[in-house]
């Protein structure tokens, strides 16, 4: 098995992309992961949720890069995950209140690009 086959939490999964886009910048990695065709390699994967975060992603930086939408990942873009996932602190947070309002507040305030999948995502900039 190559180390690009271990799959790690959807959590951490999100962080590294969060910090390579720091990292490389918005169009270097806008780049990088067309080039690389990443999105369509993850989703016949079967990792759903990784290949439409990336293309979220991807989706998000075009806006607002003001970049027109890469047409060669228009049958994904019609694609959602079943369920909603939501950040890690938001779950724990309607827990811990034991109340949906936390899940409403962070769908409220999803960017559009990740939301369309069904993935709560507000914030991919504020990464340390």
């Amino acid at each position: 098995m190559l180390i690009e086959d271990v799959r790690s939490s959807f959590e951490i999964f999100k962080s590294n992309t969060c910090h390579h886009v720091k990292d490389i910048g918005d169009l270097d990695f806008f780049l990088d992961v067309l080039e690389n065709d990443e999105v369509r390699k993850l989703y016949n994967k079967h990792w759903y949720p990784e290949a439409l975060y990336l293309l979220a992603m991807i989706d998000y930086l075009s806006r607002i890069n003001e970049i027109p939408l890469c047409s060669k990942y228009n049958d994904l873009r019609t694609r959602k995950l079943e369920k909603p996932i939501y950040p890690v602190g938001v779950l724990l947070n309607s827990e811990v209140l034991k109340s949906d309002e936390p899940l409403r507040i962070a769908e409220k305030e999803a960017i559009p690009e990740f939301r369309r999948f069904n993935i709560i995502e507000s914030d991919v900039r504020n990464v340390v």
